[in-house]
C-alpha cells in the first residue's frame, strides 16, 4: 500500500511539473509574440520619411484633398479600407492586392463593398513621381484615412510610419479575421482582443458608423428573419424597423442606408445617441448594449461634452500599428494592387 501511494504520488508530482513545464512554455511563447508586436510597432516613428521623401504627407494630404472637396462621401470608404486593412495580417496594404491565381482579401464577401481604391492609387502615383519606390502603400493608406477624416472636420491623429506592404492577400483570411455585423458582443470581444485591442477600443471604433452608408444585406435578417422564422430582431426600435423597411425589401442586396441618419456625412456622436435608443443599423451596433463596459461608452458619449473624438484619435493611433511590417519586412509596392 505504501509503495502504491508512493508511486502514485510521483506520477502525479510528474504530471504536476509537466503541467507547470507547459504552462511556463505557453507563457513564454505570449511574451515573444507580445515583443515581436511591439517591436515591430516601435519601428513606426513621426517624420518617418522627412530624409527619404520630405513631401510625402503633405503629397498625401493634397491629393486626398483633392478627391475629398469634390466628394466628401470618400472619407468612410477610406476609413473602412484602412480598418478592414488592419484587421487581416495587420496593417500591411494586404486588401489592396488583387487576385491572381489565389483569390485577395478584397474578393472576399465583407470586402466587395471596399471602395476608395481609385484614390490610393491616385495618392501611390503622385508620391512615386516625387520619390520612387520608397513610400509603401501601407503608410499612404494609413494617411489617407486620417486626412479624409479630419477634412471632414473629423478628429485627427498623429500617424506614425514605416509599415511596409505585405505580399500575401488571402480572401479565406478576410473572412476569418473581419468582425461580422452580425457579431454578438463575445464574438466582437474576442475579435478585437486577437488585435490588442480592448473593449473600449471596440466602443470607440464602432463610432465610425457615423458616417458612410451601408447596403441592406448586411443588416436586411435582423428585419425580416432575424432567427430563421421570418421574425424582427426584438432588440430594434419599431419605428425604426418600419423606416428600414420602406428602404430595404426582402432579399435587397443594391439599396443603400445611411448608417447614421441625418448626419451621415458629418463625423460626430449621433451614431451613440441612436445606439442608446436601440437603433444600431447592425446587429454589432445593438451589441454595444449587451456589455457593461461598451454600454457604459455608448450612454456617456451620447451626451453633451462627448471625449467621442478624442477618444477616437487614441483607438486610431493603436490600430494602425496592429501587426505591421517594418525594417526589411514585406516590400514597398510600386503599384498597390500588386507585388513587385
Amino acid at each position: 500500500m505504501f509503495y502504491k501511494q508512493l508511486l502514485k504520488n510521483q506520477v502525479q508530482g510528474k504530471m504536476e511539473i509537466g503541467q507547470r513545464v507547459l504552462l511556463r512554455l505557453h507563457i513564454q511563447l505570449i511574451i515573444v509574440v507580445m515583443v515581436l508586436n511591439h517591436s515591430n510597432a516601435q519601428g513606426l516613428k513621426l517624420g518617418f520619411y522627412s530624409e527619404t521623401c520630405p513631401n510625402a504627407e503633405s503629397i498625401i494630404r493634397k491629393t486626398t484633398y483633392g478627391f475629398i472637396s469634390t466628394a466628401p462621401t470618400l472619407a468612410a470608404p477610406l476609413l473602412r479600407l484602412h480598418f478592414h486593412d488592419c484587421f487581416v495580417r495587420g496593417c500591411d496594404g494586404s486588401v489592396l492586392l488583387n487576385s491572381t491565381k489565389n483569390q485577395a482579401e478584397k474578393d472576399a464577401i465583407p470586402n466587395l463593398s471596399l471602395r476608395g481604391y481609385h484614390v490610393i492609387d491616385a495618392v501611390k502615383s503622385a508620391v512615386e513621381q516625387a520619390c520612387p519606390g520608397v513610400v509603401s502603400c501601407a503608410d499612404i493608406l494609413a494617411l489617407a484615412a486620417r486626412d479624409s477624416v479630419s477634412m471632414i472636420n473629423g478628429p485627427s491623429w498623429k500617424v506614425r510610419l514605416g509599415r511596409r506592404d505585405g505580399r500575401v492577400s488571402k480572401l479565406s483570411e478576410a473572412l476569418a479575421n473581419l468582425p461580422s455585423p452580425f457579431f454578438n458582443v463575445t464574438q466582437l470581444k474576442q475579435n478585437f482582443a486577437s488585435k490588442g485591442l480592448n473593449m473600449k477600443d471596440l466602443a470607440v471604433l464602432s463610432g465610425g458608423h457615423t458616417i458612410g452608408t451601408s447596403h441592406c444585406v448586411a443588416f436586411g435578417l435582423r428585419l425580416y428573419n432575424f432567427s430563421g422564422q421570418g421574425d424582427v430582431d426584438p432588440s430594434m426600435d419599431p419605428t425604426y424597423v418600419t423606416q428600414l423597411k420602406q428602404k430595404c425589401k426582402p432579399g435587397d442586396i443594391t439599396s443603400l442606408v445611411e448608417m447614421d441618419p441625418g448626419s451621415f456625412k458629418t463625423f460626430d456622436e449621433a451614431y451613440y445617441t441612436l445606439v442608446s435608443k436601440r437603433r444600431g443599423l447592425f446587429g454589432s451596433d445593438a451589441a454595444l448594449l449587451n456589455n457593461a463596459e461598451t454600454k457604459a461608452y455608448v450612454l456617456q458619449a451620447s451626451r453633451h461634452g462627448s471625449t467621442f473624438a478624442k477618444d477616437f484619435a487614441v483607438s486610431m493611433e493603436k490600430m494602425g500599428k496592429v501587426e505591421v511590417l517594418t525594417g526589411n519586412q514585406g516590400e514597398i509596392r510600386k503599384h498597390c494592387a500588386m507585388v513587385n
